[in-house]
């Protein structure tokens, strides 16, 4: 099932918004070489290995340039993919293959990337209870399509943004005057307006952990940076009392450290951040 941020109101509205910056006046270099009433066709081939994404993105780009483009789909969203797979074919006029090009590749190639390492990393904390979480280090005006590629490579996605959860960090605890402070104020704040919101708050210390449990009325406590050990410990204070969730320089190498230390959720940066794109290609062929 699709996110909930999925709509085709949102889906259209980034083609859209992409098509414009690309295509501008006109894809010149189509439209003067190419005859408008020539017909081909392109096969889009895979020319890396990972966990394919952006499958059913490319499917709305090509037919929102062209609705007489016929997609036919051979490998799905999620899919494991190998050097010399052909993902899917495109047929149709050429001139409107060539427009939708480079929009399919670049969202295409991106989302893989992202997928590819959420699956990677996914698989080195399976049997613990930690759950793969994305987080807002997102490229902006594409976050959309890097958190869908998250949940196809079997991640979670954190909140969207700042306006669906609460998330107190440190820059907002050190500025309200401590964790009671900011916690207290938040409260307030969501009761003013009429919100129903999740509270996590990001703790440093062992007693920011006290502190927070002690203050309540929170969801979920963030534990930012700390050992191993002290989330052994900051998970054992809680008791099950709120989720916790592990952030802050955690590697391919130190992750299933962390997802032991009993932890439900591990956020990443670098799912979204710093991954490699997947090398994809989109050639004509007869």
């Amino acid at each position: 099932m699709k996110p909930t941020y999925l709509t085709e109101k949102s889906i259209a509205e980034f083609i859209s918004r992409a098509l414009a910056e690309d295509i501008g006046d006109g894809d010149h270099s189509s439209l003067a070489s190419i005859p408008a009433d020539a017909q081909n066709q392109a096969r889009l081939l895979v020319k890396g290995e990972g966990i394919l994404a952006g499958v059913e993105l490319a499917t709305y780009i090509f037919r929102t340039v062209d609705p007489d483009l016929q997609v036919e789909v051979l490998l799905q969203d999620g899919a494991s993919v190998a050097f010399g797979d052909i993902a899917l074919t495109v047929k149709g006029r050429a001139q409107s293959i060539l427009t939708a090009e480079r929009l399919v590749l670049n969202c295409m190639q991106r989302m893989s990337g992202i997928a590819t390492y959420t699956h990677y990393l996914s698989r080195l904390i399976e049997g613990t209870n930690a759950t793969l979480l994305d987080t807002r280090k997102t490229t902006p005006n594409f976050r959309m399509m890097e958190k869908w590629a998250v949940v196809i490579g079997g991640g979670r996605n954190h909140r969207f943004g700042l306006y669906d959860m609460v998330m107190l960090k440190d820059n907002h605890v050190d500025y309200a005057g401590g964790i009671k402070e900011a916690i207290e104020a938040t409260r307030r704040y969501l009761k003013d307006k009429g919100k129903e919101l999740q509270i996590e708050v990001e703790t440093r210390t062992l007693e920011e952990v006290r502190e927070a449990i002690e203050t309540g009325g929170i969801q979920r406590v963030l534990l930012d940076n700390m050992s191993p050990d002290m989330m052994r410990e900051a998970v054992r204070m809680v008791g099950g009392r709120y989720e916790t969730e592990a952030s802050g320089g955690i590697t391919e190498e130190t992750i299933a450290e962390v997802a032991r230390t009993g932890v439900d959720y591990i956020s990443v940066g670098a799912l979204t951040h710093s991954t490699k794109s997947m090398d994809l290609s989109l050639k004509a062929y007869k």
